[in-house]
């Protein structure tokens, strides 16, 4: 599960608690399986969200306005075998 995802983007939002200073193993092993399947990850830590909630926006409105990553299994296109 993921605190905040935009599908449409493929951006993967993750607010961290002081847990996650022990937690970076399976941290690292969570983004790289979102990357795997197409999605971008950014991370705050939630004293940032408190504290300076308008630059997190901003944050994540300038992931919002970059390019959509391809997905890196895309569905095969039409015009193959069984198309009349």
């Amino acid at each position: 599960m993921v605190d905040f995802a935009c599908i449409s983007h493929r951006l993967v939002v993750e607010v961290d608690g002081g847990q996650h200073t022990v937690r970076t193993s399976h941290d690292a092993t969570r983004e790289r399986w979102f990357m795997a399947h197409g999605f971008r990850v950014i991370r705050f830590w939630n004293h940032e969200v408190l504290q300076n909630i308008k630059g997190v926006k901003q944050a994540i409105a300038e992931e919002l306005s970059r390019p959509i990553l391809p997905h890196p299994n895309p569905l095969p296109q039409s015009g193959g075998e069984g198309d009349t």
